[in-house]
């Protein structure tokens, strides 16, 4: 007899349908599984086959043979044993084939009977509603992450017996999940709580009112990690659009909380640096992603970055031209989204003290050595170089308190309030996403400020990735200002955040 049910396998961040089929005839006992099974699926006969047994279902001892098709596409991960269990107990008869029509499973099954949470299941549900499925059948304590999408009939269940009693009457399921909502905290990091640095503070608020990328250089101890660490307060809240996105992105990476599944506030990733190129960009036999899409919409901070292997900063050169990071494999190329800011915080040295030569203890060819860890054209794709000077004791003493998160916040999104009237025909929201067209449309200079370009360029002269994201940054701090020209105090506060390779890469 035949019977099939649907599940899906996941892809990078594409879900294919799988159909799994399965028939039982006669011949000598055996349990056959076909179409492209990892060892982790293969596994599942046994799994399943214990389960059964042990919930007192005897399967028949005829040939059982499973086909997972599409065959060409390798299956990973234990969340096919509850579809493989579902049509193996349709073919034997215990179910009615027609019973599986139409609906899609996940789960991984215990020895027990008892039915465990898989990842990824919520691009599942999404790839199931699209489908038209009539239900889907997930473990419970996936249940929470699946009814983000309010529109699909889930039902959840626990063991084998509640799988076999729901798939035959799905109409008499009343199960509800607790749904816990957590509300939005405010960060228990603030900016008040820094003393001094204003001219950093002024050149992170630029970088997140355009979405352009930061680099830090400054002395051990001068703030560096504690300012990084309070950017995502001073980014707008996530859109319902975008919310869902990360939480599709962290529930096949499998990092999704199980009390409230839905990521609600903006990411802030910050990997050690012995972290693998492959942790960073996604990999794997069957690529997962990495830190870069993990970072995607929030922030990826890399403190002490010349301390990262020189393999590991390269892959960053691409995600951050394109946005989306490309990555191939035996079985297939794989596309990871990589929309994030990226902020890097470093010493000028080894020591840290470079340029003091009252306390740098380096030799010219350390610091050369350094500071050569990272190449001109990644330096190229950073936007804005801020110096971080340490802060004196009367500036630690004073007592005065700087603006907090919540006034810094309110500058920012009126600056992209401005942005996104301004792209909206454009497919892009922020200043550091436009192209090369779209900084002649929209960055005009006044004549002064034209003069100053030029003259600027006749002296420092600059790649044409680095003129556009001045006049990029440029456009940002206009639009801060609700300026509609660039003016000449626009674009030389811009030059001064690019006068950072002259200083140090000379």
């Amino acid at each position: 007899m035949f019977a099939s049910v649907f599940s899906a396998a996941i892809s990078g961040m594409e879900v294919h349908l799988i159909k799994v089929e399965a028939d039982v005839s006669d011949g000598l006992p055996s349990f056959t599984m076909v179409g492209l099974p990892s060892t982790q699926v293969k596994e599942a006969q046994d799994r399943v086959r214990t389960a059964l047994k042990n919930n007192g279902i005897a399967l028949p001892p005829k040939r059982i043979t499973v086909n997972l098709a599409p065959a060409d596409i390798r299956k990973e991960g234990a969340g096919f044993d509850l579809p493989l269990a579902a049509a193996v107990l349709a073919a034997a008869g215990v179910l009615s084939a027609a019973q599986l029509g139409n609906v899609m499973m996940a789960g991984e099954i215990g020895l027990n009977g008892e039915i465990h949470a898989v990842s990824g299941i919520l691009p599942m549900i999404i790839r199931a509603r699209e489908e038209k499925c009539r239900f889907c059948v997930v473990p419970y304590d996936n249940l929470r992450e699946a009814h983000l999408i309010p529109d699909m009939k889930v039902i959840g269940v626990s063991n084998l017996q509640e799988m076999i009693r729901y798939v035959g009457a799905p109409d008499s399921y009343k199960k509800a999940v607790e749904t816990k909502r957590k509300e939005k905290q405010e960060n228990a990091v603030d900016f008040c709580e820094i003393h001094g640095q204003e001219s950093l503070k002024r050149a992170v608020e630029i970088a997140v009112s355009g979405f352009h990328n930061l680099l830090m250089i400054g002395p051990p101890g001068a703030g560096k990690t504690m300012i990084a660490r309070r950017i995502p307060g001073i980014m707008p809240e996530l859109t319902v659009e975008e919310g869902l996105e990360l939480t599709k992105i962290y529930s096949i990476a499998g990092l999704l909380p199980a009390e409230d599944p839905l990521i609600r506030i903006r990411p802030f990733r910050s990997p050690h640096h012995t972290c693998s190129a492959q942790a960073l960009a996604g990999g794997g036999r069957n690529p997962r992603p990495g830190e870069i899409t993990l970072a995607h919409r929030g922030v990826l901070f890399l403190d002490e970055m010349p301390e990262f292997s020189r393999r590991s900063l390269e892959i960053l050169r691409q995600p951050l031209e394109d946005k989306v990071i490309h990555i191939s494999r035996v079985y297939g190329t794989y596309d990871f989204p990589a929309h994030f800011m990226l902020c890097a915080a470093m010493n000028p040295c080894p020591c840290g003290y470079y340029p003091d030569m009252n306390r740098c203890r380096c030799t010219p060819a350390q610091v050369g050595q350094y500071l050569g860890k990272l190449s001109q054209p990644l330096l190229d794709r950073l936007d804005l170089c801020a110096d971080v000077s340490p802060v004196d004791f009367d500036g630690m003493s004073n007592g005065k308190i700087g603006e907090n998160t919540k006034q810094i916040r309110m500058r920012v999104e009126a600056a992209q309030q401005i942005q996104k009237e301004r792209f909206k025909d454009e497919k892009i929201q922020f200043n550091g996403e436009m192209s090369g067209k779209q900084v002649e449309k929209f960055c005009h200079l006044d004549d002064s400020a034209g003069r100053l370009l030029k003259m600027a360029f006749q002296h420092m002269p600059f790649s044409v990735r680095a003129y556009h994201r001045i006049l990029k940054v440029a456009r940002t701090i206009a639009d801060m200002e609700a300026s509609e020209n660039i003016n000449k105090e626009h674009l030389g506060e811009a030059l001064s955040y690019r006068s950072f390779d002259k200083k140090y890469w000379n």
